[in-house]
């Protein structure tokens, strides 16, 4: 059973929020893409989750905000799920390998939308996911607003997603407690002999069955040499005993993601591998004592890192302690050597601690949402050095 859906006021009070802020940064629009794998920004701001074709949600700083999708299918599909009712159909944001349709299909350049919808031509252009935004679609862009100023935008977006709202909570409570469970089933399950995929299988149905929608990024179980690589695949490989596991496991519930990792092995930790785990133990357990209302980000990366050298292990991680989460598995907040935010009560983490020493490698990653009176702790099963 899923949780009733968001309201269209969430997402209404989403871009008057949005707005406000174009407003402060003299900016006369917003205008952010998606996909299917990275649906964050149409789905925070809309409700709406594209496949097969693309979209764009653009939100003048005055004035209603318009859902673009390309094709017949994505105009009836975001008229039935969309938050925002004007829609608009732009034949560029069409999947890959479109369709000759059968009846007429009228669309819209940019050329078009962007004047009609921001009421002039805009002088200031905020960017939304700058870093995927299509060529393409670029250009098309700049034919409604030439002469523009065109800036990346994705901070703006972020000063309204890190704080989570009330709603939001229910629906990230449901995710991570699904995610701990599929983790669960999979580990009390796996025996030597199983493939790496037979064991992603089994938390994929379980997830599933439990109300998942899907999951954030692709997961993957890695054993033996497969362990320093920090992404991977799971592969036909079969677990042996003996040898190190690492489980990297997320789902994707109404839009909200949640991740758990998990080092194993069946029968006894191999040599070496040992300290590490103890080493990201230890410095998890610093990051769920460190993380409190108030505290400088760059203070808790700090922390971590003294950890690590205390025991030579500086160099054997690629980032910091905990990162923000919500409508995409990374969500920007990064608690990072240069970063300088204050870590306040609504932000949504994953404490995700990360190392290799080129032989063995592991992640430890569980949820924390933080509370006026330190953290709510999401997942917690079984951290520790686990022998099954």
């Amino acid at each position: 059973m899923r949780l009733e859906p968001l309201g269209s006021e969430t997402y209404a009070k989403r871009i008057s929020r949005l707005q406000s802020i174009l407003a402060e940064e003299e900016l006369d629009v917003f205008i952010g893409y998606s996909s299917e794998c990275e649906s964050a920004t149409s789905r925070y701001l809309s409700g709406f989750w594209p496949f097969f074709d693309f979209d764009c949600v653009v939100v003048p700083a005055e004035g209603e905000a318009v859902l673009v999708t390309g094709g017949p299918e994505s105009y009836d599909f975001a008229k039935r799920f969309s938050g925002i009712k004007a829609i608009r159909i732009n034949p560029l944001l069409v999947e890959t390998s479109a369709p000759d349709w059968v009846p007429e299909v009228k669309g819209e350049s940019f050329q078009h939308i962007l004047p009609d919808v921001c009421g002039r031509v805009p002088k200031r252009v905020g960017v939304g996911n700058w870093n995927i935004f299509p060529h393409v679609l670029f250009e098309d862009l700049k034919k409604g607003a030439p002469g523009a100023e065109y800036i990346p935008a994705d901070d703006l977006l972020l000063r309204i997603q890190m704080i989570k709202e009330k709603e939001e909570i229910p629906f990230v409570i449901e995710t991570y407690r699904i995610t701990e469970e599929a983790m669960k089933t999979a580990l009390e399950s796996v025996e030597p002999g199983m493939r790496e995929w037979e064991l992603e299988s089994l938390a994929r149905r379980k997830m599933l069955e439990l109300g998942a929608e899907g999951m954030p990024y692709p997961a993957w179980v890695c054993s033996g040499p497969n362990t320093p690589l920090s992404l991977c695949r799971s592969t036909d490989r079969k677990i042996e005993k003996n040898e190190l596991v690492q489980f990297t496991f997320g789902t994707k519930y109404m839009g909200y993601c949640g991740n758990m990792c998990r080092p194993f092995a069946i029968g006894t930790i191999p040599s070496g591998a040992g300290k590490l785990i103890d080493v990201a133990l230890e410095a998890m357990d610093y990051a769920l004592g460190a993380i409190r209302p108030g505290v400088v980000s760059k203070e808790v990366f700090q922390g971590y890192h003294n950890i690590l050298s205390k025991y030579g292990f500086q160099e054997f991680t690629l980032y910091g302690p905990a990162h923000g989460t919500g409508s995409s598995e990374v969500e920007g907040l990064w608690l990072a050597e240069q970063s300088n935010f204050i870590i306040q009560p609504g932000m949504l983490f994953n404490i995700d601690i990360w190392l290799t020493d080129g032989t063995a490698g592991l992640r430890f990653e569980d949820g924390v949402l933080v509370t006026e009176d330190g953290l709510k702790e999401l997942t917690c099963y079984r951290r520790e050095s686990i022998c099954l």
